[in-house]
């Protein structure tokens, strides 16, 4: 029997690698280099066992409400998903229909062009410029959607409240999705903008900047009434994405904030001091307002410089991709991984 013809086939999303090898200094998929909150360990501690038998709230009101009071929207603003990855996929699913290509950067984060496959949505992928910026012109033309990260991933890059409130006013029959997973780490959100048009939708992840990426929360606050798109789409598609444990430790999350904002700072301070170590090793990069720095050596070929790390037990991400084969990103850890990186890297470049 051939069954092939009936197989929706997708070339796949591949992440970083997830080596388990003792020793290892891993910077090669943006985690967060510090644990969550303790009253995070602490909620899972406390998990009642008896309400696993149970499904979880399908509403999820306990984590809406939360982030609706931190964010200071309504909770029938806010929707949550298995990481940002189940929102975005779902806000693909569930706005981008009109048979009108989608538009999203050229170098961007790799999973759209996989979602868009996935769910046979076409596409166009407007180059960013010679210094990896959003060339907001390109956005101004007729498209069924569009999806940008800010700040871009892997380039760092953010662009201001207003390119993008450009691009929102100029697609008034779009929904414009801004994926703002590395926005706490010194970038400004577009939350605003969603007060001021129906056609915005913001993502936000705590994987990143909030130490959960093994939990998986994501959600996207928006208007009512594309929450309750996308609601309808998910509760045609599973009720219960979201488990107890992911729910009472994302509320724990929350209610941390002075935990939050210290690993957050910690962060940024320790990636301003690997910018000027960088450049002192004769790396160039663009700005980066993320947890990692996208980075080239004027010698070195990158290639080379992500498998003499790996001997080295040094794990960063490589991506053999046109315009940026000859870049490394490197996520930001503690200061001490990021001393034997730029150890490693003095050895390497002797």
């Amino acid at each position: 029997m051939n069954y092939d013809a009936c197989v929706r086939t997708v070339e796949p999303y591949v992440p970083g690698e997830q080596p388990n090898q003792p020793g290892m200094i891993k910077l090669n998929t943006n985690e967060c280099p510090y644990p969550p909150a303790p009253s995070v360990a602490e909620a899972i501690r406390q998990m009642d066992m008896d309400k696993l038998r149970l499904y979880p709230d399908p509403e999820a009101k306990e984590l809406t409400g939360a982030l609706a009071d931190y964010y200071h929207v309504k909770k029938e603003q806010v929707f949550v998903g298995v990481g940002s990855d189940d929102v975005l996929s779902m806000a693909f699913l569930t706005f981008f229909n009109s048979g009108r290509p989608i538009l999203f950067p050229d170098i961007t984060y790799s999973f759209y062009d996989v979602w868009a496959n996935l769910y046979r949505i076409p596409f166009e992928r407007p180059k960013l410029d010679e210094n990896f910026r959003i060339v907001k012109e390109d956005y101004k033309k007729e498209n069924g959607g569009i999806v940008i990260p800010n700040p871009n991933a892997p380039t760092g890059i953010l662009e201001g409240v207003d390119t993008f409130e450009e691009i929102v006013k100029a697609n008034p029959d779009s929904i414009v999705i801004i994926d703002e997973a590395y926005i706490d780490f010194g970038g400004e959100s577009c939350l605003p903008l969603i007060e001021k048009y129906e056609n915005v939708l913001v993502v936000q992840t705590f994987s990143k900047s909030r130490a959960m990426a093994g939990m998986r929360i994501g959600f996207a606050i928006g208007n009512e009434k594309l929450i309750r798109y996308l609601n309808d789409v998910k509760f045609s598609f599973n009720s219960y994405t979201m488990n107890q444990t992911a729910l009472a430790a994302g509320v724990k999350s929350i209610e941390e904030d002075a935990y939050f904002k210290e690993s957050v700072a910690k962060v940024i301070r320790t990636r301003e001091a690997a910018k000027l170590r960088l450049r002192e090793l004769g790396f160039t990069f663009p700005d980066s307002y993320s947890n990692f720095i996208f980075a080239t050596h004027r010698e070195k070929k990158a290639s080379d410089l992500f498998e003499q790390l790996k001997t080295r037990n040094i794990y960063v991400r490589y991506f053999d991709a046109e315009r940026i084969c000859n870049y490394l990103r490197i996520s930001i850890g503690t200061d001490e991984e990021m001393e034997a990186v730029f150890r490693a890297l003095q050895e390497i470049l002797q």
